[in-house]
């Protein structure tokens, strides 16, 4: 039998080209993938370069493998929230921040503890960590989430949340932590408001904390505030409450470290401290009108002739210090209410509360709204680049009296909200700070100023229990009957109400 091989080899020839073609096609496919992943390796690698530009220099020629060190400093991404350093705020150090590449790390002081440098006070973490670049193109808006890590603490800040936070709106809420310090801990405490030594009998007014109602407010942490301010001056600058503040401020931090006493004037009311192991200086300037005054009052606060108030003069107690302090805390008010002639270019202007002294009766309200303007232009106008903050005057609270005529305050727990009303002096001096500062903070935004509000109004006035009151005494009901005492419902009992103002001051010195 014949094969019919002219069949054959014509039915072949097309499967012969279709194989060559196959192969053609299967080369080309090979070569266009390779081209691709090139590309894309090319891509990514400039990618890299233009977003991190403090990295440039460390990013591998073309050919070279990036090693997962790298890699790690890269990915920084969780949930699609940015992390950036805040270390750029002016109150950090520039070379003392550094990004963690492990966002859920837990704050415990003892674990993040690493070793502080020598000479310039910056953190040498104990597993150095590659830095992360803080130039992420988001917009603040756009950042639901920073991190920190300084000195060995980790900081979760929420930005978002923080900036529709009213810090100043809440209520009090029982606390088992109790007291952060007590007398025997912190020997700083003033007699008239130390009243666990005085004998106060009563000890719930300790268990306490402030609540927003619109986010969680942390608790002082004083290790971290003292690493914070590492190489740092502040100074409240004010009347007996900025003494107040700052008594408590510096028991809160004694838990840390004890501050030495380095300054004080003849009178013993400016007083300058220093923490040694942070060289950190805290003080407390005595100018209770901001402005320049002679008064002519014991520290019981009995007067022997009326007070004289230069309106257009500014303290030098402060002036003279502004430039070189780091934070400032002001506050005034209270000494407003006080009988006082009023000056302008050294010439009698009026007075308050002056009659048949033939002065024009001008009021308090008068003098306190021309002093605050002075010093906000004096801050506004000044190009400090620190921090100042402005504290609102704080409600006393004498029933049934006033402290010279029978008042006194004896509650024992606080109050709601409604359940007492400023008085009328009160409302008249908020007035005009609020206004005078609202105008202020307005141009100090335009000046790049960083000027804040710590607004202790309404969370003071529901702490009737908080002052010392006849406790401002030692053993008073042990006292002669012929000594004659009187209630102190404008101070704070230490430790106390006021110790939660340090809370508000430690989240507007991370914001």
């Amino acid at each position: 039998m014949q094969l019919n091989w002219k069949w054959s080899s014509e039915k072949q020839y097309p499967l012969c080209v279709k194989l060559v073609v196959s192969i053609l096609f299967l080369g080309l496919a090979f070569r266009l993938l390779f081209y691709r992943t090139n590309a894309f390796l090319n891509v990514s690698e400039t990618l890299v370069s233009v977003d991190f530009q403090e990295n440039r220099d460390r990013i591998p020629e073309n050919g070279t493998q990036l090693s997962n060190n790298f890699n790690r400093s890269v990915s920084v991404d969780l949930d699609q929230s940015r992390y950036e350093l805040t270390g750029k705020l002016n109150q950090y150090p520039e070379n003392s921040t550094q990004a963690s590449e492990n966002p859920s790390v837990s704050p415990d002081l003892e674990q993040n503890k690493g070793q502080i440098d020598e000479h310039n006070g910056a953190h040498q973490p104990d597993n150095p960590k590659p830095s992360v670049s803080d130039s992420f193109p988001e917009s603040r808006d756009q950042i639901t989430k920073k991190g920190l890590e300084y000195a060995g603490f980790l900081i979760w800040h929420d930005y978002n949340n923080a900036e529709k936070c009213d810090l100043f709106t809440g209520d009090w809420i029982p606390s088992s932590s109790g007291p952060r310090y007590t007398n025997e801990t912190c020997s700083l405490i003033e007699g008239h408001q130390n009243c666990m030594k005085n004998g106060r009998p009563d000890t719930g007014y300790l268990y306490w904390r402030w609540n927003p109602r619109d986010c969680e407010l942390r608790p002082f942490d004083a290790e971290l505030f003292l690493e914070l301010m590492r190489n740092k001056s502040w100074a409240f600058i004010g009347d007996s409450i900025s003494r107040n503040h700052v008594q408590s401020l510096l028991c809160t931090l004694s838990k840390v470290e004890q501050a030495v006493e380095v300054y004080h004037d003849e009178q013993y009311r400016s007083k300058r401290w220093h923490f040694p192991s942070y060289n950190f200086t805290v003080s407390v300037l005595w100018s209770p009108f901001l402005a320049k005054a002679a008064t002519f009052e014991d520290y019981n606060g009995v007067s022997t002739a009326d007070i004289q108030l230069h309106l257009d003069k500014l303290d030098s107690a402060w002036t003279n210090e502004f430039q070189s302090l780091d934070y400032m805390i002001f506050s005034s008010g209270k000494w407003f209410l006080k009988t006082a002639f009023y000056y302008e270019n050294d010439t009698t202007l009026g007075c308050h509360n002056c009659p048949n002294k033939n002065q024009t009766e001008l009021g308090f309200d008068f003098s306190y709204r021309k002093v605050l303007q002075n010093v906000f232009n004096f801050i506004v106008s000044s190009n400090h680049t620190g921090t100042i903050i402005y504290t609102t005057s704080s409600p006393d609270h004498f029933e049934n009296g006033e402290w010279y005529n029978g008042g006194s305050c004896r509650r024992t727990e606080p109050v709601k909200e409604g359940e007492l009303e400023v008085n009328e002096l009160n409302k008249i001096l908020r007035a005009v700070e609020m206004e005078e500062f609202e105008k202020a903070a307005a141009k100090a935004s335009e000046w790049g100023i960083n000027l804040k509000l710590l607004d202790v109004m309404q969370l003071s006035l529901l702490r009737p229990d908080g002052h010392p009151g006849l406790y401002r005494y030692f053993h008073p009901y042990d006292m002669d009957n012929s000594t004659k005492i009187f209630y102190d419902c404008l101070h704070w009992c230490l430790p106390g109400p006021i110790d939660s103002w340090n809370d508000l001051l430690m989240e507007m010195v991370l914001r």
